[in-house]
């Protein structure tokens, strides 16, 4: 399955691109902190994706979907089964999905999970349709638990506020790198079972809509 190429930030989208300044910068800065305290205050990315989606009229359905890499494989390491409590010949399924909204990929998921701990119909759902994890297990009632939140692409020096240079070029247009968040987690069901880790990457389309425009 071939996934879709994504432009930076809203070029491509009929959005204008954001203005290198300093104002952009922080506006940037102040979203993406604003992405991550939401991501770490739910339990499923996918459901706050969804209302992201929406809140940014990023497309007409608000709705995430869920594209799967079709034959993607990835090994857990021995970390990974352990974190899972699981032995070293329990089966452990991969997945790796993009989650779009309209024409943007807001997020790159890698998914490590353990069948025996889902349901049959949710097993059959991810292994034979592109249903986003997180909707598909939603039913366990799972409990999200972060290991690790990283800013990958800070708009911002650091110690700006104490007069560190800016990387202002007036005129010219803001350039977003492809990744700018990436957070590692556990998914557990009710009873503290841990079932799935998943290594999200939020790309810069979670920032393809029109500069905000001050007052």
């Amino acid at each position: 399955m071939t996934f879709l190429t994504q432009t930076a930030g809203a070029e491509g989208t009929g959005a204008p691109p954001w203005q290198e300044s300093f104002t952009a910068r922080l506006e940037a800065l102040a979203l993406l902190q604003t992405l991550n305290a939401e991501l770490l205050s739910h339990d499923s990315a996918t459901l706050t994706l969804d209302r992201w989606c929406a809140a940014h009229r990023l497309a007409s359905s608000a709705r995430i979907v869920a594209v799967r890499a079709a034959g993607a494989e990835q090994a857990p390491t021995d970390e990974q089964r352990q974190l899972l409590g699981v032995s070293a010949t329990e089966p452990v399924r991969y997945r790796r999905v993009r989650l779009i909204c309209g024409d943007h990929v807001l997020s790159e998921a890698d998914n490590w999970y353990v069948p025996a701990r889902l349901t049959p119909e949710m097993n059959r759902l991810l292994d034979t349709t592109d249903i986003a994890f997180g909707r598909a297990v939603q039913a366990l009632d799972f409990r999200r638990h972060t290991l690790s939140a990283k800013l990958l692409w800070p708009p911002l020096p650091q110690d700006w506020e104490m007069g560190a240079p800016l990387p202002e070029r007036k005129g010219a247009t803001l350039t977003i790198p492809h990744a700018v968040l990436q957070h590692r987690a556990v998914l557990s069901l009710p009873d503290g079972t841990p079932f799935s880790e998943v290594v999200e990457t939020y790309t810069r389309e979670v920032l393809a809509f029109p500069e905000p425009q001050q007052p």
